[in-house]
């Protein structure tokens, strides 16, 4: 006789974020968009250890939330995040040994790995300064969004570190190209808004002002979509980087195979037929 699963202990693994408290950031739900603002404007954002491990944890969270479906992570006061913070993080850091500072290394790298493995797209509103890990922060976001007058810098050559950091020398090259992350990261030189975005590191520019409402509508288009699917594209787009074209192939074709049994499959079909907008509803 074969053993059925009680559905009530793989739903026990969902969590709501909703009412969510942070401790070292902003967090706010809203129509099934997770907002993070990184809050301490008087220093432009940095981060902290305390910052770093909050939202790794935030992040792996998000893995089990039911009610985000994309997540919008921005800077309060005009910047976005300028990195570490000299005085909690770099000060410290020097008077660490080779163990301690490989456990924190790993701890800065998991909050990447969070980020591409949990199935919400993340959109990144960056204005201002975007410097060292707030500049990974953005890259490891699926898009982004910038301004004229943001500044984007991989500072850690600046800093007499290698630009290999929290996946840079992985996840840059596929986002500008092998050249052009080669510069940025060599030469620690910050780009403008318009440089960047003609290197393809924004998908586009708004203004200052309209920042924050322009990511919070791209953020609830995509929420509105079938997020079981958008989940799925953000995996593959994760996994095919190791992959070759048959075995590329093959997973998408198991992958579509999969969201074809969602009711959200059905609901857009019987809308198109109806000639309706479906409505759905991640199921």
């Amino acid at each position: 006789m074969t053993e059925r699963i009680d559905p009530s202990l793989v739903a026990g693994n969902r969590v709501a974020l909703v009412g969510h408290a942070a401790r070292h950031f902003d967090w706010q739900v809203e129509q099934g968009v997770g907002v993070v603002t990184l809050n301490r404007p008087e220093r432009k954002n940095p981060l902290t250890f305390a910052s770093y491990a909050e939202l790794r944890d935030l992040f792996r969270q998000l893995r089990y939330a039911s009610d985000v479906h994309c997540v919008v992570v921005q800077g309060a006061g005009g910047n976005f995040c300028s990195g570490g913070d000299v005085h909690e993080i770099i000060g410290p850091l020097i008077q660490l040994k080779a163990p301690e500072l490989l456990l924190f290394t790993r701890m800065t790298g998991d909050l990447v790995v969070a980020m591409r493995h949990c199935p919400q797209p993340i959109v990144a509103a960056v204005d201002g300064v975007c410097a060292g890990a707030g500049a990974i922060v953005a890259m490891a976001s699926d898009l982004r969004l910038g301004t004229a007058r943001s500044k984007t810098a991989f500072l850690f050559n600046r800093v007499g570190l290698a630009g290999c950091d929290m996946g840079a020398c992985a996840i840059l090259p596929r986002i500008v190209g092998h050249g052009r992350a080669s510069e940025w990261l060599y030469t620690g030189r910050a780009l403008a808004g318009e440089e960047a975005e003609r290197w393809g590191f924004y998908n586009r520019l708004v203004a200052p002002e309209a920042l924050t409402a322009e990511a919070l509508a791209l953020a609830r288009e995509i929420a509105a979509g079938p997020t079981f699917a958008n989940g799925i594209t953000k995996t593959m787009l994760h996994q095919e980087w190791n992959m070759g074209v048959d075995q590329a192939i093959e997973a998408e074709a198991q992958a579509q195979a999969l969201c074809m049994l969602t009711e959200d499959f059905g609901r857009a079909y019987r809308a198109f037929v109806a000639k309706t907008r479906p409505v759905f509803e991640g199921d």
